[in-house]
């Protein structure tokens, strides 16, 4: 129970921390471009990866790692999550499995937006 007690607290963190970063670009910025999205992506992928990095040396309890990459990562970005694992595979000398991985999110997500977007219009009816 107490990861899921970790992923959940860490959740509500990133969402928040997400919510006030695309509130302070859109304020400064305007809605013209995704800045507070970009932004988010950007950072938390730079965080993850300097995280994943350092943690590698520096021993924290399982607890406090689900509470960091699940919970506060995930409910920042799950873009986030997706590059670490992206890296993860190239490093590990999977390029095959990893090209699919990344075309497949990206090819994949654009395609499953676009289909829920119609099956919506559909609903809307």
């Amino acid at each position: 129970m107490q990861p899921y007690l970790a992923v959940a607290a860490g959740g509500a963190i990133g969402a928040t921390l997400r919510f006030a970063v695309a509130q302070l670009a859109l304020n400064r910025w305007g809605s013209n471009f995704p800045w507070g999205t970009l932004a988010v992506n950007l950072v938390g992928s730079l965080l993850i990866g300097l995280c994943w990095q350092l943690f590698e040396k520096w021993q924290i309890s399982p607890n406090q790692r689900v509470l960091l990459f699940v919970g506060i990562f995930g409910g920042f970005t799950t873009f986030s999550s997706y590059a670490l694992e992206s890296l993860r595979l190239l490093q590990e000398g999977r390029l095959q499995v990893g090209l699919i991985y990344m075309v497949g999110s990206n090819l994949g997500g654009l395609t499953a937006v676009f289909l829920g977007y119609l099956i919506g219009r559909l609903l809307a009816r």
